[in-house]
């Protein structure tokens, strides 16, 4: 999903419409950008936070698990081989295998809850971080990549698509 202009029309025209309506349901572009800003600026990353939550003046973001740093470094370096091999998941026989499938089941069950502070900006939306294809294969949910992980820059294309007529 980071390697927009990789992706079919098809797909950029999905996760156009799919952002754009987590966007609006926290109150525009403008707000959905501001809080993808704030996530990246925050060291150490938002997502090993002990509390499950993070929180900044425009809304909120929990989820019902800690994770810890291990599994996020497993999961951004499986990340980056995902976009080649269009799986999260590698080969069964390669090496690391085991440890990214220990990092697939620790994180499907988590929830992401993004609520704006005022009610009026929308209702908010909710994520889980992986898409399960079949048994064997496994997409990194692209409002998960979005919001944690791709540039804003990126997102901001992705809002702003527009398809060829």
């Amino acid at each position: 999903m980071c390697d927009f202009s990789t992706l079919t029309d098809e797909e950029k025209i999905l996760h156009h419409e799919k952002l754009l309506q987590c966007a609006n349901n926290f109150g525009g572009k403008n707000f959905f950008l501001q809080l993808l800003e704030a996530i990246r600026e925050t060291k150490p990353h938002p997502l090993t936070s002990g509390n499950t939550e993070f929180r900044i003046e425009l809304g909120t973001i929990k989820w019902n698990k800690v994770i810890f740093n291990d599994k996020l470094q497993l999961l951004l370096k499986a990340r980056v081989n995902e976009s080649k091999q269009e799986n999260f998941l590698p080969k069964s026989d390669e090496k690391n295998y085991k440890k990214i499938l220990n990092v697939v089941r620790t994180l499907k069950p988590i929830v992401f809850h993004v609520k704006p502070v005022i009610k009026e900006d929308g209702p908010g939306f909710f994520f889980q971080p992986f898409d399960l294809i079949d048994e064997n294969t496994v997409k990194l949910n692209p409002v998960f990549d979005a919001v944690f992980f791709c540039s804003v820059d990126t997102v901001k294309k992705v809002l702003n698509y527009e398809p060829k007529a």
